[in-house]
């Protein structure tokens, strides 16, 4: 390395037009490219290999501003420091302030952009979306996300969470999941402030004492068969969907995602696949004879694979709810058909409940029972559903 320096000046780093390097003493060169683009180098030797670390071009660092950086190179140097090192370390770090710059809002988009596609309903993402930008964004959406801490969680929840319990306790989680992706991504550290157990179940009241439980509007079942008959008079495939999903017992998106190789008209059987079930096990359905006629019906419209099919895919999961408003019965809603269902299974059949649970497609909470259940109940359960179907249709 040259000791002598400010070779050099302002006029001839402007007029040099020989490509190659131009030293300025020191280490530092001005290197002329054969375009005769000019760019700063510093040249040092370190354990005998020779290294280069680029500085910037001519027209963005000046000749001054170069022999500040290659004075602050040999000052490494002298220290026994590795001058490119040292630059990669500090890029390092600036990288990663800005990197944990990212605010929650940030990370929470990236979290649902990465995952959306391994969501089993398509509308997860945009829930997801809701909840955070209508309680969560307000509060910390534009803080870094290394700054969000247990105070800040608090006040997100705290306006809702008597209120609006359930929404409350996804709020939290899907909080705290954000949290939990930043951290592994390296954007914050330390305890997740949205963690439930050991940490926010010392700071608020468990769910389960401020829930309130709000039960669907469900039509009696003594009202059941005169609904039919209004029901049957109504055009569309929303009414012949809504007279599926009743015989059925099935839950919204169960029947309006219905394909077409998920029913065996010749067994009079309906296989719901696991992406659709709550319980996340695929459920079969025994179809009384009107639920066959429904299906042969709308065979004679088939457009794509969805039995009930809407503008695109299936149908509209308010398509139903759209159609009782219509009926002028916008209290009810499809869910509370389900609760139609079972209160006629209770108070006028002799079915066990176990049978009828399962018809509802419900997770056996008895963990020693469900251990020992290794059927279906199908045979059982095809007398429950055609019973159910006799008595939704006798007053047609």
């Amino acid at each position: 390395m040259s000791r002598t320096l400010n070779k050099l000046n302002a006029r001839r780093v402007v007029t040099i037009k020989t490509p190659g390097y131009h030293s300025d003493g020191g280490g530092l060169y001005l290197q002329v490219s054969p375009t005769l683009s000019k760019s700063w180098i510093f040249k040092f030797v370190r354990n005998k290999k020779a290294t280069e670390i680029g500085l910037g071009s001519f027209g963005d660092i000046s000749l001054e501003a170069a022999r500040e950086q290659a004075s602050e190179y040999r000052k490494l140097l002298k220290q026994g420091l590795n001058p490119l090192a040292e630059k990669r370390k500090i890029e390092r770090e600036l990288h990663l302030s800005v990197a944990k710059s990212m605010t929650f809002a940030e990370c929470a988009a990236a979290y649902i952009g990465i995952n959306r596609h391994g969501w089993k309903n398509p509308k997860h993402a945009q829930q997801w979306s809701n909840t955070l930008e209508q309680y969560a964004y307000p509060t910390i959406g534009k803080l870094p996300v290394m700054e969000v801490d247990t105070a800040l969680v608090v006040k997100c929840l705290e306006g809702i969470w008597t209120s609006k319990n359930e929404t409350a306790s996804r709020l939290r989680g899907r909080i705290e999941t954000v949290l939990d992706w930043a951290t592994v991504s390296k954007y914050r550290e330390g305890e997740n402030p949205a963690r439930w157990r050991g940490h926010l179940d010392k700071i608020l009241p468990k769910p389960s004492k401020v829930q309130n439980v709000e039960h669907h509007v469900a039509l009696p079942y003594t009202d059941i068969s005169g609904f039919i008959v209004k029901l049957r008079n109504q055009q569309g495939i929303a009414a012949r969907c809504l007279e599926f999903t009743i015989l059925t017992a099935a839950r919204t998106n169960e029947s309006i995602g219905a394909t077409w190789d998920e029913i065996d008209v010749i067994s009079q059987t309906w296989i719901i696949p696991v992406e659709r079930m709550k319980a996340k096990k695929p459920h079969r359905v025994p179809l009384p004879p009107r639920a066959i006629a429904i299906v042969q019906e709308m065979s004679l419209l088939k457009t794509n694979e969805f039995v009930f099919p809407g503008l695109k895919r299936g149908l509209s999961n308010m398509a139903m709810l759209q159609l009782l408003k219509r009926m002028g019965l916008p209290e009810l809603t499809v869910h509370g058909f389900r609760s139609s269902f079972r209160d006629w299974a209770a108070e006028t059949t002799h079915y066990p409940n176990e049978v009828v649970e399962m018809a509802l497609a419900h997770t056996i909470k008895n963990q020693a029972e469900a251990a020992y259940r290794r059927g279906d109940l199908m045979e059982k359960r095809s007398l429950l559903m055609a019973d159910w179907a006799r008595y939704c249709e006798q007053g047609i």
